[in-house]
C-alpha cells in the first residue's frame, strides 16, 4: 500500500489524489520520457538493433538523473520494451533484433524522477510501411486520443474504455487486446485503477481532479487472443497479426487533462 504524502487523500478504490506539487513532480518525470521518444523517433530506421535503442534511452533517461524504471521491474532486463509488427508489448531488447524496411516497433519508455514515475509508448513506422499497418497505427492513436478526452472531472471510467474500444474497434474494424490494459501511475508504476481498453460508458468509479493514469490502448489487426514467448515476457497476437500500442501519462484536472508525457 502506498501512504499518501501529507495533503493528499484517496478515494474508497485505493486511488491516491495528486496535489499540484505531485502534479509538478510527475511533469518533470514525464518530461523525460518525451525526451527519450524524442530520441527514438530520430533513431529508428532500418539495420538499427533494439539493443541500440534500449542503450540511447538509458543514456536520455541517466543523463536527466532519472532511472529507467523497466530496468529490473520483475527481473525484466532492459530500460526499454522494444516490440516489434506482431509483438504487443514487453518485447526485450537485443543487438541481434535488427529493424526492417517495413516493421513497425511500440517502444514502451519509463523514467523515475526524484521517486515520480513517467511511462508512455508510442509505436513507430521503420522506413515505409504497408497501408493496412499504417491504418492501425492511426487506429491506435487515435483510440489513446479519444481515450484522453474522456478523461474528465465528473466522468467514469467506463467513458475512457469505452471511448477507446469505439474508436479503434467498432469503426475501423481492428480488435482491442483485451488481456492487458492501462492503470494508474505515481510512486509506483502500477498503482489502482486497472483501465480497460473496452467497457461501458457511465459505469465504473467517477473520475476526481488529481486521479493520474498511463492510459496504453493496443490494438491488434486480427484477433484479440495472446500469447506469451518462452522468453517469459514477450507477449504477441496469437493469429500472427500486426499490433500497436501507444500510452500517455494523464492527470485528470478541473479542466482539459493534463498530459504529463510530452515536451
Amino acid at each position: 500500500m502506498i501512504k499518501p504524502l501529507v495533503g493528499q487523500s484517496k478515494t474508497p478504490a485505493g486511488i491516491v489524489l495528486r496535489g499540484a506539487r505531485e502534479l509538478a513532480a510527475m511533469r518533470e518525470a514525464g518530461r523525460i520520457v518525451a525526451r527519450v521518444h524524442e530520441a527514438m523517433q530520430r533513431a529508428v530506421r532500418p539495420g538499427m538493433s533494439t539493443a541500440e535503442l534500449d542503450a540511447i534511452a538509458e543514456d536520455v533517461i541517466r543523463s536527466h538523473d532519472a532511472i529507467p524504471t523497466f530496468l529490473g521491474y520483475h527481473g525484466f532486463p532492459a530500460s526499454i520494451c522494444t516490440s516489434i509488427n506482431d509483438e504487443i508489448v514487453h518485447g526485450i531488447p537485443s543487438p541481434e533484433r535488427l529493424l526492417k524496411e517495413g516493421d513497425i516497433i511500440s517502444i514502451d519508455v519509463g523514467a523515475t524522477f526524484k521517486g515520480w514515475v513517467g511511462d508512455s509508448a508510442w509505436t513507430y513506422a521503420v522506413g515505409a510501411i504497408s497501408s493496412e499497418a499504417q491504418a492501425l497505427l492511426d487506429a491506435t492513436e487515435g483510440a489513446l486520443w479519444a481515450g484522453i478526452e474522456q478523461a474528465r472531472s465528473g466522468n467514469r471510467l467506463g467513458d475512457i474504455s469505452s471511448a477507446v474500444q469505439a474508436y479503434a474497434a467498432e469503426s475501423r474494424g481492428f480488435a482491442i487486446i483485451r488481456e492487458y490494459s492501462g492503470h494508474g501511475v505515481g510512486r509506483q508504476m502500477h498503482e489502482p485503477p486497472q483501465i480497460l481498453n473496452y467497457g461501458q460508458p457511465g459505469t465504473g468509479i467517477r473520475l476526481r481532479p488529481g486521479m493520474v493514469f498511463a492510459l496504453e490502448p493496443m490494438v491488434a489487426a486480427g484477433h484479440w487472443l495472446t500469447k506469451v514467448d518462452a522468453d517469459g515476457w514477450t507477449v504477441r497476437t496469437q493469429d500472427g497479426s500486426l499490433s500497436a500500442h501507444f500510452e500517455h501519462t494523464l492527470a485528470v484536472t478541473p479542466d482539459d487533462p493534463m498530459i504529463m508525457t510530452i515536451l
